[in-house]
This record gives structure tokens, sequence and C-alpha cells, in this order.
């Protein structure tokens, strides 16, 4: 264990000491010291410049605003809510629970939105009480080093221990095992690979699904709009998001129009020839994405995969030939691609998309464009996805926005589809432990008929053994 990862950890810990056992009004006081200084617009343009120039990963403006939106949601959510002693008390039952703090928790971020990450979980990890040690990705550790630091200050400010959050100065992947190893509890936003990493370290975490969203369209949707709002988030932050379309499969009746409308959004769906060099740029070896790919400008790929695009093209279309291995744009690209997909029938196409999710993004996500809410609830019982999103921009919608009721993180659990401990959003209950305090009650003891009513009456008291 190096003496650095030992030392934040041990200070960490005196810290969290501290806060602890701290009342709610206290606690809310933090949350909001913190909240408010990495929301304030010179902030968030720092931490999105520093980040952008970092890593050249996506875009400023769209940085900008999610760590606004992220950090200011996450704050709207928890308000009002109880972290702290005593939460809930049921008199019937005689229970009153307590809400715990887990201590140290170790916040493993990724390139792709490496401040984002860090102030969306904060507020939630502070609201709970718990101290945060943040491990960076070695190719953005500027950026997230600049978002702890606002905090540090702002924690400073009011009197709080500043080495209630941390982060690795010089970050590895080493330093991050050792850090899990040592940590109490850890969160971790990537895809399967890390998630793997964490699991082994040995300690409870909280790892989260990659994404392979696709979007649903059929005839009964305005197909301008639709379409409209899903480019809307398809070139967010040039496709950075885990929740940017990866595909959309539309109704036969409407393909043609939909293309249209697509093309009209500054589409350019490429010829078999284009597909096959793009193809080639994306998974040299055949199986792994090329990480240069990662949320570049489409002016950028189409010049690596040596295809000419009109003026006003905003990202690249190609048709999907088959779900699973076989065709890997069938799969989570990233990027500023879209795979387009045709049905008549749509037991079909959900099918057809089960596929694709086994091959990957199963546990994530799903959205389609439908004014029939039975095709809204057959996706969501068919489907194993953690979030259904209807007739909205999905990445804005999928980890919480103001215009729907998905709650506001930056990190989404796939459930044990996706190898995680949670399909939900991850925000603060997640960060707790709780503690049921029980006194007696008067006695209540329920006849056969009370639990077996409904089987008695039909298969009668003398209903043969099964053994």
């Amino acid at each position: 264990m190096s003496t650095e990862i030992k030392k934040m950890y041990e200070s960490a810990t005196a810290s969290f000491k501290e806060v602890e056992f701290w009342p709610q009004d206290k606690v809310d006081e933090m949350v909001a010291a913190v909240g408010w200084a990495w929301q304030k617009e010179e902030n968030a343009m720092a931490m999105a410049k520093l980040a952008v120039e970092e890593s050249n990963i996506g875009v400023y403006e769209d940085k900008v605003a999610k760590i606004q939106s992220k950090t200011r949601g996450s704050i709207w959510q928890m308000r009002n809510v109880k972290t702290c002693g005593l939460i809930s008390e049921d008199k019937e039952k005689g229970l009153k629970i307590f809400a715990k703090p887990m201590g140290v928790i170790a916040n493993i971020v990724p390139c792709t939105n490496p401040e984002s990450t860090v102030t969306a979980l904060g507020v939630n990890i502070l609201k709970t009480r718990n101290a945060m040690i943040v491990s960076p990705h070695p190719r953005t550790k500027e950026s997230t080093n600049l978002a702890v630091e606002i905090a540090r200050k702002a924690l400073d400010m009011i009197g709080v221990p500043m080495d209630l959050v941390q982060c690795i100065s010089d970050p590895s992947h080493a330093k991050a095992t050792e850090l899990m190893q040592l940590c109490d509890f850890s969160v971790a936003t990537g895809g399967a690979a890390l998630a793997k990493v964490v699991h082994q370290a040995g300690k409870p975490s909280h790892t989260v699904g990659s994404g392979n969203v696709v979007s649903i369209v059929d005839s009964t949707v305005d197909i301008n709009s639709a379409a409209a709002k899903i480019i809307k988030s398809k070139i967010a932050n040039n496709s950075a998001s885990c929740s940017s379309e990866n595909a959309i499969a539309i109704e036969e009746i409407v393909f043609k129009e939909m293309v249209s409308a697509l093309q009209a959004e500054g589409g350019y769906l490429c010829n078999s020839e284009e597909r096959e060099r793009l193809r080639e740029y994306y998974w040299p070896d055949g199986i792994s994405l090329n990480r240069d790919v990662i949320a570049k400008p489409v002016k950028y790929l189409a010049k690596q995969a040596e295809i000419i695009i009109p003026k006003g093209t905003r990202f690249l279309m190609v048709m999907g030939k088959k779900p699973g291995p076989e065709d890997r744009f069938s799969g989570e690209k990233i990027s500023l691609v879209l795979t387009l997909w045709k049905w008549i029938e749509f037991s079909e196409i959900i099918n057809r998309v089960k596929k694709m999710l086994e091959f990957s993004g199963e546990g994530h996500s799903i959205s389609i464009h439908s004014t029939k809410e039975s095709r809204h609830v057959e996706l969501a019982m068919q489907m194993n996805v953690g979030r259904v999103n209807c007739n909205m921009p999905h990445a804005m919608a999928n980890s919480g926005s103001w215009f729907n009721g998905q709650s506001f993180t930056d990190s989404l659990g796939g459930g044990t589809w996706a190898g995680n401990n949670t399909s939900e959003n991850i925000i603060w209950k997640h960060f707790l432990n709780y503690t049921y305090l029980s006194v007696p009650i008067p006695e209540i003891v329920p006849t056969d008929e009370d639990i077996f009513g409904n089987y008695l009456q039909k298969w009668g008291v003398e209903s043969e053994d099964i053994f």
C-alpha cells in the first residue's frame, strides 16, 4: 500500500469522524456551499474548458451546461430529504429507521465526464455525511483535480474539514485499485471492464453498465419532431454520454420520411463502401472499438475514414445488417454515428433489439418515440433495462432533467443484467446504511385462512401432498 493513498484515507477518515453525527441543517448547509461553488458560471466554465483541452473529448458549451444542470438538479431533488439520524417511524410496526453514513467513499471518475461525475456524485456523497476521495482518469487529472479543489475551498470557507473531499493528484490504475481496497465503499463510472476491477478490490461498491441506446420510432409520431429530439440528444457533447442514441429502429412505413428528417437535421447516410471504411477505422482488429473515435467532431471521423461529407453534416448514419457481434455497428459507439434499422412488426423489433442489448448495453436504457402507451408499457415489460424514456431526447432525460422524473445523476446502474448492484440512477440513498430500531407491538398471529385463503378455496384443505 502506497504511503500517499494511506495518508489520504487516514485524513479522510478523521474528517469523516468530525461530521459523522452532524444534524441535518448543518449537513444541508455544507452541501449548499459546495454545490453553489461547483455550479457557478465561472467555475463550471473553467472545469469544462480544462476537460476539453485535456481529453480532446466533447463540446465545451455542453460540458458547462451539464456540470450546472447535474449539480443543481441533484441538490434540488434532495431538498427536504432526511439523511441524518431518525429519518422515518412506523408506530404500527414499532419501528424507527436511522440513516448512517458509510465512511470514506472512493469515486472512480471517467475521462468522458471528468468534472460532472465529481459534482453530481459529490453532492450526494456529502449529503449522506460521507467523505470522498476521487481517483481521476490519468488523461483528465487536471480537470478532476480542479473540481475537487473548488469543493475544498468551499468547505474551508464555512469551517468544514477540507479533507472530507480529496483527489489523487497523480493517478494511475494501481493507485485506483489501492484506493478501492482501502476505502469503505466505491462508486465507479465506466463499463464492464472497470466493474470487474472494482469487484476484485473486495469492497462493497456501485458500478454502472455500458450504454447502447436504441431509439424505436413508429408511424404514430410527428417524424420531424422525433428526429429533432433524437439528434438534439445524439450530438450533445459529441455523443460522449453512455445515454446517447447509438441506433434508430424505424417502422418501415415511415422509414424514408424519417431518413429525410434525419438528413435535414444534418445526417449523412454512408453508402456501402463508406460504411466499410468507417467500420475498419472504428474496429481495426474487428473487435475492439478504436478509442480515437470517442466524442470526436464529425469532420474528424469522416476524414479518418476517407469519407467526403457535405457542408453542415453533424453526424453519420449507416444501415444495420445483423444484431450482435457479426455487425459491430449494432453495439455502442460513443461517437457521432447512428445505425439505422427497419422494422414492420413491433414484436419482431423488440426481439431484435434484445439481441443487440445482449451483445452490448444490457441493463442500461432504451428509447421509444410513439403515441401508443401500450408500446411504452410493452417495451418496459420486455426489455432488460433500468430506464425507458418515451418521446424525449434520451441523453438529456436518462440521467435526470427538468422535463422528466428520472433522478439527476451522472452514474446509471445497470442491475444484475450488467453485473451491477442496482438498476437505478445512483443518488443519495445508495450511499447510506440503515439501522432499524424495533420495540414490542401487540402480537398478531394470522390464521391459515388469512395466509392461504385463496389457495385453500381453490384446492381445498385435503389437497394431495406434493412430497
